[in-house]
C-alpha cells in the first residue's frame, strides 16, 4: 500500500497515514496493515449508512460459454479448442428463473459469451417471458459488446440492467489483454450506449492482470469515478490453463478488497458485488469482500452441468455456498459476521 497511490486516487483525505508518516510516500508493513483497517473499516461504514446490514443477492443463469470474442485471459475465449461448449434453451433458462424465485432471488443475471445464437430477437422474447412470468424480478444482462441499436432494444424488451467490465481503463493495457480485433475505444462506447439506453450499467475489472501496474488500477478508479456506473465488479485475476496467461501468477486477494473499499468510497450508492473470483481465491472472500464494503452476492442458478463447463478461469466455484440451492449455508455464512440476505431486487438508488 502506498500513500501516493491514495493520493492518485484521490482518497488520502478518507485514510490518513499513520502518525507522524504523513510525508513518507511507503510505508512499512505494520504501517500498511495500519492503513488498510481503517480504509476497510471506513468502507464498511460507508455501506452500512446507505444499505444497513441488507446483502442483496443475484441468481447467476450462465447462458452460454459459445464466444465470438478472443479475450487473451478468457477460458471460454473462441480459440480454446479444449473448451465444453453448450447452450442453454429458452426452456431451461425459464427453467432456472422459476428454481430461482422459489428460492427467494428477485433478481436474475443472464450471463454468457458472445454467442450469436442469442440474436436480439431472441433475447427480447426471452426476456419478455421473464418479465411476464416474473414482474416482481429484475433482469440483468450480460452478454457482452453489441450496437445501440441491439442494446435499445433489449432494453425495451425489459432488461433493467446490464454488465461490461471495461477490464481496464489503460487502452496501453487493454491492448496487452485482447487481441487487435478487439478495441479499448468500442468498449468505451458501448459503456456509454448502456448509459444512454437507461440502463442500470455495471463496469469493473481484474486486480493483478497481466502487465498491470498501479498506475493503472489508479486510472481505474479515476474512470469509476468520471463515469458513475450503478453496479461494479472487481475480482482478482486467476489464469486458465488453457489460455495464453496460464503462466501468470493470480492476482492479490489483499489488493482485490483495496479496490473494493476504495470503489465504495468513491461510489457510495454503488452496487458491488463480492465476486465469485473473490471466492475462488479465498475461502473466505465473500466475507471478506462484505467486510470491505460490498453488498451483493451472485449464487449460480445454472444446471450443473453448465457449471462446471463455464469456466472462465482455473478452479471458478461452482458449489457449496456458490450454488443457489445452498442459499441457507450461504445466509449463515453472511449472518456470521453480522449481515443478512434480503429478498428484494436490490435496485441502484442514489439516495
Amino acid at each position: 500500500m502506498e500513500v501516493s497511490f491514495l493520493k492518485k486516487a484521490g482518497l488520502s483525505e478518507c485514510v490518513p497515514a499513520p502518525s507522524g508518516e504523513g510525508k513518507k510516500n511507503s510505508l512499512s508493513p505494520d504501517e500498511a496493515g495500519y492503513v488498510r483497517d481503517v480504509l476497510f473499516e471506513r468502507a464498511r461504514c460507508r455501506a452500512q449508512e446507505h444499505f444497513g446490514n441488507r446483502i442483496y443477492v443475484r441468481g447467476l443463469i450462465e447462458i452460454s460459454n459459445i464466444c465470438r470474442q478472443n479475450c487473451r485471459y478468457c477460458g471460454i475465449r473462441a480459440g480454446n479448442a479444449l473448451a465444453e461448449r453448450y447452450r442453454l434453451s429458452p426452456e431451461q433458462i425459464l427453467e432456472c428463473c422459476e428454481h430461482g424465485h422459489g428460492l427467494g432471488f428477485r433478481t436474475f443475471v443472464l450471463q454468457g459469451g458472445e454467442d450469436a445464437w442469442f440474436t436480439d430477437e431472441r433475447l427480447a422474447d426471452l426476456l419478455r417471458r421473464i418479465k411476464s412470468a416474473w414482474p416482481d424480478c429484475a433482469v440483468t444482462l450480460s452478454v457482452g459488446e453489441r450496437s445501440l441499436a441491439s442494446y435499445s432494444l433489449l432494453r425495451k424488451a425489459g432488461a433493467d440492467r446490464f454488465l461490461l467490465r471495461h477490464e481496464t481503463a489503460d487502452p496501453v493495457h487493454y491492448a496487452k489483454l485482447h487481441p487487435a480485433a478487439q478495441s479499448w475505444q468500442n468498449r468505451m462506447n458501448c459503456l456509454r450506449s448502456l448509459k444512454a439506453c437507461g440502463y442500470q450499467t455495471g463496469a469493473g475489472f481484474m486486480v493483478g492482470s497481466p502487465w498491470q501496474t498501479t498506475d493503472c488500477l489508479v486510472e481505474d478508479l479515476l474512470f469509476l469515478r468520471n463515469f458513475q456506473p450503478e453496479m461494479v465488479g472487481i475480482g482478482p485475476f486467476i489464469p486458465h490453463a488453457q489460455t495464453p496467461f496460464a503462466g501468470f501468477p493470480s492476482g492479490s486477494v489483499e489488493r482485490t478488497l483495496v479496490m473494493v473499499a476504495m470503489t465504495r468510497l468513491l461510489l457510495p450508492f454503488s452496487m458491488l458485488p463480492a465476486t465469485t473470483a473473490l471466492g475462488t481465491a479465498a475461502g473466505d472472500g465473500r466475507e471478506r469482500g462484505i467486510l470491505a464494503g460490498a453488498n451483493v452476492l451472485m449464487p449460480n442458478l445454472s444446471p450443473r452441468e453448465a457449471r462446471a463447463r463455464y469456466r472462465l478461469y482455473n478452479n471458478k466455484l461452482s458449489e457449496g455456498a456458490e450454488c443457489a440451492d445452498n442459499i441457507r449455508e450461504l445466509r449463515k455464512r453472511i449472518q456470521a459476521i453480522g449481515y443478512e440476505i434480503v429478498v428484494d431486487r436490490g435496485d441502484f438508488k442514489s439516495c
